[in-house]
């Protein structure tokens, strides 16, 4: 309940903080006094500060009042959520500089998560060396060439995520076994006369349709690839930059 306050006055035990036990609790509210709130000056601490003493209940109620904490001394969470809320304050305003210029830890993961979400953001496309080594990948890759380098690389990008991954590079690698082809089963649509020559017409007519197949899947590919470049938001193809 209690632990982000804690957390941010540098308690040592933010966690494990009971404010039920009586003997916790009694040395809790004389670390808050001596070291964050300092309502009292230090020879006027005495009192709190013998947690020993019968009473040391009275000391407490009379801290409460001086301090002007809102709850009685029966409503312990509630004075302990105060008294650290009153904490934080005062440790905000002693040290004002510190804190004005950081950024919450959510900020800050949001601001780190939109960066990865899109690396490109901050290249400069006109820089002369980015865009030799663009066009040195393009070479490599056989990508063709666009006027805007920023299209050749998204491209680039995704060529190698599609083809150069670890599972890609795996799958081309393995050695695939032909399956046997019953030639009578496919007909060949003419008869030249000689049954040598009709089979290995029938062979050349298979190894096409292969081939057409290969090349409709480069084809598939290829708009793929296009129709994710086209479709990126943040791209201006006129202006030759990223961003809105």
């Amino acid at each position: 309940m209690f632990r982000r306050k804690l957390s941010a006055l540098d308690y040592h035990n933010p966690a494990g903080f009971n404010c039920r036990d009586e003997t916790e609790f009694r040395n809790f509210i004389v670390w808050l006094e001596d070291q964050k709130i300092r309502h009292y000056k230090i020879e006027d601490r005495g009192n709190l500060r013998n947690i020993h003493s019968d009473d040391w209940p009275k000391s407490f109620e009379k801290y409460m009042k001086d301090v002007n904490c809102p709850f009685k001394i029966q409503e312990r969470q509630e004075t302990v959520d105060w008294l650290l809320g009153l904490a934080v304050r005062l440790e905000y305003g002693d040290n004002a500089d510190k804190y004005k210029d950081s950024t919450p830890d959510g900020a800050k993961n949001t601001e780190n998560t939109a960066k990865n979400a899109e690396p490109l953001v901050n290249l400069d496309v006109n820089n002369p060396d980015f865009k030799a080594g663009v066009m040195a990948l393009a070479n490599l890759l056989q990508i063709q060439r666009h006027d805007d380098y920023l299209v050749m690389l998204k491209a680039i990008r995704i060529l190698v995520q599609e083809r150069l991954t670890q599972d890609a590079i795996a799958k081309a690698s393995q050695s695939k076994e032909g399956l046997p082809v019953a030639l009578e089963k496919h007909i060949l649509g003419f008869d030249t006369g000689d049954a040598v020559i009709n089979e290995a017409a029938q062979i050349l007519r298979l190894l096409h349709i292969e081939e057409l197949r290969e090349l409709q899947t480069k084809i598939n590919e290829a708009i793929v690839a296009v129709q994710a470049i086209i479709a990126d938001p943040k791209t201006d193809h006129r202006l030759g930059k990223v961003g809105r």
